[in-house]
């Protein structure tokens, strides 16, 4: 196997931003979620989102596509990637601890190898990469509580929600190698965003009614916080890493973001996590650590 691609300095450090940025995330929309609800929490983060990347699209010249098929994969995308996930793992974030659902949401990547290995051929489940999907599994189970497997209560109906909301995440990465990946990065983003808000909001409005905009500053700070700098911000990032490092290596994000929303989580919100959590975390992290190093460059 070829040797894994080279991280320099400055890829190093977007990527600790790309963590840091997201794993505050976690905690941002917690904060909203005291006085919004779930989908009108949502509802801000596309759509502020949405038109902060537009705007970037139209000072650059970006072109528009136009063929209704690329808008089709949007919806889908969109679908995917923001409406689904979003939904489910804020709600999830209502019974469950900031640090827990940041910790499953780093089952993403794991689910994107096993998604990628059913959908194209070079990306084949080879032995390194088995083995890191098993751990992976594993730290999964022992986070959530072996002991809590034989029981359900919303608790743990929160912490399904989490898990479905990143096996999301992993068949829009899928999805978006399949159809999108002849676009710019911020078009794709842009459009996926607009398809998702074309969806939540008439979804909002039935459920929630129509939003207020007379809410306290600290949650117009947290709304603006995930949505401008946590999705629009961190998906313009997330491409300028991808770039420079690659897609192996940027799988190691998954470790940043979790020690970070369970600092803010505990110093913000006086959250504390049961030991399982950390140890569970530990067995996920050498599995990605492993997932890792079994990428083959791009």
């Amino acid at each position: 196997m070829a040797p894994q691609k080279r991280i320099s300095t400055q890829a190093w450090a977007e990527l600790l931003l790309l963590g840091l940025i997201w794993g505050a995330s976690f905690v941002s929309i917690r904060i909203a979620l005291d006085t919004i609800p779930v989908m009108t929490s949502v509802l801000h983060r596309v759509l502020w989102a949405m038109l902060a990347l537009w705007i970037v699209v139209w000072i650059k010249g970006t072109k528009i596509p136009n063929n209704p098929r690329i808008w089709g994969a949007f919806l889908v995308m969109g679908l995917l990637n923001n409406a689904i996930p979003f939904t489910l793992m804020a709600w999830g974030q209502l019974h469950i601890e900031t640090g827990l659902t940041s910790i499953l949401n780093a089952a993403t990547a794991i689910f994107g190898v096993l998604i990628a290995a059913m959908f194209f051929k070079d990306e084949k489940l080879t032995q390194g990469r088995a083995l890191g999907v098993g751990l992976g599994f594993t730290g999964v189970a022992i986070a959530i509580g072996l002991n809590n497997f034989t029981s359900f209560d919303l608790q743990s109906a929160a912490q399904l929600a989490i898990i479905a909301g990143a096996i999301s995440y992993a068949l829009a990465g899928a999805w978006a190698r399949k159809t999108l990946s002849s676009l710019p990065p911020i078009v794709a983003a842009a459009g996926m965003l607009t398809s998702a808000t074309i969806v939540i909001l008439p979804i909002t409005l039935a459920v929630d009614g129509v939003p207020s905009l007379a809410l306290p500053t600290s949650t117009w700070l947290a709304i603006g916080y995930y949505a401008l700098i946590a999705t629009a911000g961190a998906y313009l990032l997330y491409y300028r890493v991808l770039a420079m490092a690659g897609a192996g290596n940027l799988l190691l994000v998954t470790l940043i973001i979790p020690p970070v929303a369970i600092v803010l989580g505990a110093i913000l919100r006086d959250e504390t996590l049961q030991p399982q959590a950390y140890a569970g975390f530990a067995v996920l992290a050498l599995g990605l650590l492993i997932l890792n190093r079994s990428s083959t460059p791009d």
